[in-house]
C-alpha cells in the first residue's frame, strides 16, 4: 500500500470500526515502512527514540517521536495478529512476572497508534490540527474497543449531574467523558483517553474533583495517555531530539492538594515515572489497566 492510500485510510475514522481494522491499518503501514522511507533519524538526547523522513508523497515531512523499544517492525510484528487478541481477551490471568505476555499487550497498542500519527504526519502542515483531533478520536476508539474486547461494558456519553441546595435541584452541569465503564448498569469508572497530557492534565484532575462534590461519591477516574514526548529542535548537525510533555510538579501539586486519581497508565511511560517515589505510585505501564486494574475496579 503506497502512503497516499495510507493517508487517505486513516483519515477515514470509518475505517476502523473493529480492533481487526486496526490491526490490518498496521501491518499494512509497517510493509510500508521496510522500504518507503526517506530516511530514519535517531534523537539526539535519548537514543532509543527516532523519527521517520517520508518521501517526496509525504511532503518530506518528519514524524512525530517514535520509540523504537516499543515500536514494532515487519520482522516482529507476527505478534500482533497471532498473539495479542488471545493475551488481551485472558489478561487479568496474566502474572505479574509474565513480563513477554504484558510488553506484548503494551507494545503492540503502542505500534498500532502510532502507525495511524505517523501516517497522518505525512499530511501538509496546514492541515496538521485536523491530524491531531483524527489521531486522538482513533486512539479513543481504540482504547474502548479493546475494553469491550474484555468483557466490559464501555460507553462514551455525556453525563447531566444534578446540582442541588439544601436538598433542593437547581439545575444540572453536563459532562463529556471518554470512557465510563459500567457493570450491570452501575457505573464504575470514568476514564480519560488522550495521546499525552500536554494542556489536559488540569482539567482531569478538576473533572474528578468537582464529579466528586457535586455526586458525593468516590468514583475511579482514571486517564490513559499514549506518550508524552515531542520533538524538539536541537544545535547539533542532526538537529532533532525529544522534549517531554509531562509536567511532574502539576500532577504531584493536583495529586497531593486537590485529589489524587485512582490510576494513570501510559504506553510509553517517561523515565522519571518509574524512578519519582510519589509518580511510581499513581501512574503505571498500559498492561497493568488490562491486567489487573480494570478488573479490581469492576469487582468494587
Amino acid at each position: 500500500m503506497s502512503l497516499k492510500q495510507l493517508i487517505n485510510t486513516a483519515k477515514d475514522k470509518d475505517k476502523f470500526k473493529s480492533i481487526s481494522d486496526y490491526i490490518v491499518f498496521c501491518q499494512r503501514y509497517l510493509d510500508f515502512i521496510q522500504k518507503g522511507l526517506q530516511a530514519v533519524i535517531v534523537s539526539q538526547n535519548e537514543t532509543n527514540y527516532c523519527f521517520f523522513q517520508y518521501r517526496k508523497e509525504g511532503n518530506y515531512n518528519i514524524t512525530r517521536p517514535i520509540n523504537s523499544d516499543l515500536m514494532y517492525q515487519t520482522a516482529s510484528s507476527s505478534v500482533i495478529n497471532k498473539k495479542f487478541i488471545e493475551l488481551l481477551r485472558n489478561a487479568k490471568d496474566i502474572p505479574n512476572d509474565d513480563q513477554n505476555s504484558r510488553t506484548i499487550i503494551r507494545n503492540t497498542i503502542y505500534t498500532i497508534q502510532q502507525s495511524i500519527g505517523a501516517t497522518l504526519d505525512a499530511l501538509p502542515a496546514g492541515q496538521s490540527n485536523i491530524a491531531r483531533k483524527i489521531n486522538g478520536d482513533l486512539f479513543e476508539r481504540l482504547i474502548k474497543l479493546l475494553i469491550l474486547e474484555i468483557g466490559i461494558d464501555c460507553q462514551s456519553q455525556v453525563i447531566n449531574i444534578p446540582v442541588t441546595v439544601d436538598g433542593i435541584e437547581q439545575f444540572k452541569m453536563s459532562y463529556q467523558h471518554d470512557l465510563l465503564l459500567f457493570q450491570e448498569k452501575n457505573l464504575k469508572v470514568i476514564g480519560s483517553v488522550k495521546t499525552s497530557s500536554k494542556d489536559r492534565i488540569d482539567k482531569i484532575f478538576t473533572d474528578k474533583f468537582l464529579y466528586s462534590r457535586l455526586t458525593e461519591t468516590n468514583t475511579p477516574h482514571i486517564a490513559i495517555f499514549l506518550n508524552d514526548v515531542q520533538r524538539k529542535n536541537t544545535k547539533s548537525k542532526n538537529r532533532y531530539g525529544i522534549n517531554s510533555t509531562f509536567l511532574p510538579g502539576h500532577f504531584k501539586g493536583y495529586t497531593v492538594k486537590l485529589t489524587p486519581l485512582d490510576g494513570v497508565y501510559y504506553c510509553d511511560i517517561r523515565p522519571n515515572m518509574k524512578t519519582d517515589a510519589l509518580l511510581r505510585q499513581y501512574i503505571k505501564t498500559i498492561d497493568y489497566f488490562f491486567c489487573n486494574d480494570v478488573h479490581d475496579f469492576m469487582s468494587k
